[in-house]
């Protein structure tokens, strides 16, 4: 392997900032709701989208933003710290100062970490995606990478997003948009998740994709890929529904089933990143009967993976409004988190709250 840089960036700045004391806490919090064995999870803003955008990064700068995702949540997700694009800028080096200061607020707060992601055809550096690298090169180019990052957290980060988006909308592997798909060919999502296992033997291992919340044609091309890895004896854990949702498309009635088909398969389970996008009505705010709607829609999906056995973890898309991804990618939509944007709770919230409160699930499943 080629020697590694490890690159500092203003970034690291972060790690300076001290423990905000925190305000009274709402009673109680989405965590401390939540029942035995079930984290309830935020992505953490940064990277992406909000690098076009006329506020500095939220992680690192917005105070009350760090309170409440350390008072509300028991599990964090890089929204996109831990991608190529950001944590592997050059070849030979590795920028990991963002990623390692959310892992440590994760500590300092008593919270798990997801990592999000390991392959995945989208926000990769233009170095690799326009290198010219053979497939032995990229073989080992993906071998370090995965070897790496999963090792330098191992212990550290509960879940890994290993294989992200990878089937297309009508269940085809994406041998056209995917690197490393088209240049290895299907072999590689396989040696991706041994590479994983073996960098963090404790970690668990997932697939990850938005669409697949419904027994439909990308989601049985997961069934069907898990059963054969599995049959391999491919270290893969887990399967996980993004659930990136939408008034105008109607909630995916068969959310429970479908996780439970793959609960059948021994998987663990997971809502990943879940949000609620609307339509919005002129003026760009919601009205009463879409945050109605929506609050339904988080209440009924939170229900689908407390009514799963192995749904252990349930994470939604970040918050407040102001720093979703939603409004730069569907134009006219929006309104999408269970925050408004002074970091007051929506109906939404409330939904969550009451259904944690309410949960049946038995207690005495190991804590995760």
């Amino acid at each position: 392997m080629k020697p590694i840089r490890l690159a500092t960036t203003a970034a690291a700045a972060v790690l300076l900032l001290p423990v905000h004391a925190e305000a009274a806490p709402q009673a109680p919090a989405l965590r401390d709701a939540a029942p035995e064995g079930l984290v309830v999870g935020s992505a953490v803003a940064g990277g992406g989208h909000h690098d076009e955008q006329p506020y500095p990064d939220p992680f690192t700068s917005d105070q009350p933003y760090r309170d409440v995702l350390a008072r509300e949540f028991s599990s964090l997700s890089p929204e996109n710290q831990m991608k190529w694009e950001y944590l592997h800028p050059a070849r030979d080096t590795y920028d990991f100062a963002t990623a390692d200061a959310i892992v440590d607020f994760a500590e300092q707060h008593g919270q798990v970490m997801r990592g999000h992601t390991l392959l995945w055809h989208s926000q990769n550096p233009e170095w690799l995606e326009n290198g010219g690298f053979s497939p032995e090169e990229l073989r080992e180019i993906l071998h370090e990478h995965i070897s790496t990052v999963v090792g330098r957290y191992a212990g550290r980060i509960q879940q890994w997003d290993v294989a992200n988006e990878i089937f297309d909308e009508s269940g085809n592997l994406r041998t056209t948009d995917n690197i490393w798909i088209r240049e290895l060919g299907p072999g590689i999502i396989a040696d991706a998740f041994r590479w994983a296992h073996e960098a963090d033997p404790n970690a668990k291992l997932f697939f990850n994709d938005y669409g697949v919340e419904g027994d439909n044609a990308k989601s049985d091309a997961y069934h069907a890929l898990v059963q054969d890895l599995l049959a391999q004896g491919v270290p893969v854990q887990g399967f996980s529904a993004q659930a990136h949702l939408n008034l105008d498309d109607g909630f995916p009635a068969d959310l429970t089933q479908n996780l439970q088909r793959f609960a059948d398969l021994g998987l663990e389970t997971a809502i990943t990143e879940l949000d609620v996008r609307m339509t919005l009505p002129q003026g760009g705010a919601p009205t009463p009967q879409q945050l109605t709607e929506q609050a339904d829609y988080y209440r009924r999906a939170l229900q689908s993976c407390l009514d799963v056995s192995s749904c252990h973890s349930f994470t939604v898309w970040g918050l407040p409004d102001k720093y979703s991804w939603v409004p730069g990618t569907f134009p006219n939509q929006g309104a999408a988190t269970i925050y408004w944007d002074d970091f007051t709770p929506k109906p939404a919230y409330d939904a969550l709250l009451e259904t944690l409160s309410a949960s049946e699930r038995k207690s005495g499943k190991p804590r995760i």
